[in-house]
């Protein structure tokens, strides 16, 4: 019995000291590579003075409507995320990615996130690219909220939203704020600088209608920011905008809301709280989908020729 336990023993060693060499390499090779990507990172918006700070502002396309995307949480690279819908776009419309501080080529600053911050940010950015409004915003997730903050206080400079499985303030409880879930949120953060997330993204996991070197780009930028202090502090500020947004009325404009399944993101509650919110305004449309969070990849097509109808049927 001895004999079998100090075989164990030596076998529990080998073990930890393999997964430590592990480790070790891991975050090496991943160093290396981050210094070997960084002529990947060259911006493919025009970057921006804001705050001391630069912006990345993408837009490509033109037309009579100027279409604002916004970012959900997390998104490492808004551009090259959100192509797959807005390249269907770009022939008839005026297309412009915002990535905020934290996301894409911008750099990642310090200070507070608010979403009022936030969104003067946004604001100043656009300006200082010479894109005026009005917008038609096309909010993705959690800047859903920030969407409605904007057409709450600056109603002049919105026409309409497209939600594109958009958050709201009932899609969010004090629950989605729980320690735990913060402890989670830090270790995908410890999980990029260590190098796992390296080894999950493949080219798998991005969009085909991305070319070789856009994926190799999308990858660089991930395994650079993903999950950064300013999407980490961002995500505390989401009560407080909610707070805000419940102050005020609702902003009674056209909208477009495209909804998942749910799968990951609450749910049927995900989904009644769109509906619900789209039975209080004078125009809305709602559009479900069965297909999961990050809709514009599953049904591009589809939300290609509802989004071109629900802008058509602004002009009448």
């Amino acid at each position: 019995m001895k004999k079998v336990k100090k075989i164990a023993d030596k076998i529990s060693r080998v073990v930890r000291i393999l997964f430590l060499v592990f480790l070790v390499a891991l975050f090496i090779y991943n160093r290396y590579m981050l210094v070997k990507e960084k002529s990947l990172l060259k911006p493919l918006g025009q970057m921006i003075e804001v705050d001391g700070y630069n912006m990345c502002i993408y837009s490509e396309g033109k037309g009579e409507h100027t279409l604002v995307f916004l970012s959900g949480s997390a998104i490492a690279s808004p551009i090259l995320e959100y192509k797959p819908i807005y390249s269907l776009l770009s022939a008839d419309y005026n297309i412009v990615v915002i990535e905020k501080f934290g996301y894409g080529f911008s750099d990642i600053i310090d200070g507070e996130r608010l979403f009022e911050t936030m969104l003067r940010q946004d604001r100043e950015a656009l300006l200082k690219a010479g894109i005026e409004g009005p917008y038609i915003l096309c909010p993705h997730s959690m800047s859903g909220i920030e969407a409605i903050l904007w057409a709450q206080t600056y109603p002049e400079e919105i026409e309409a939203i497209i939600g594109m499985d958009m958050a709201l303030p009932a899609t969010y409880s004090e629950e989605d704020f729980i320690w735990l879930k913060n402890v989670q949120i830090f270790m995908l953060s410890v999980g990029r600088e260590m190098g796992f997330l390296r080894l999950f993204f493949n080219d798998l996991s991005f969009s085909d209608t991305l070319s070789q070197k856009e994926k190799e780009i999308y990858r660089a930028i991930a395994c650079e920011k993903y999950v950064n202090k300013n999407v980490r502090n961002e995500g505390k500020h989401i009560l407080e905008a909610i707070s805000l947004i419940n102050s005020k009325p609702k902003p009674d404009i056209p909208m477009l809301m495209f909804i998942s399944n749910g799968t990951g993101v609450g749910g049927e509650s995900w989904i009644m709280a769109q509906k619900e919110y789209a039975s209080d305004l004078s125009y809305a449309k709602t559009v479900q989908f069965d297909c999961g969070h990050s809709i514009y990849l599953y049904e591009k097509d589809q939300m290609n020729q509802d989004i071109r109808e629900f802008i058509e049927s602004l002009n009448k």
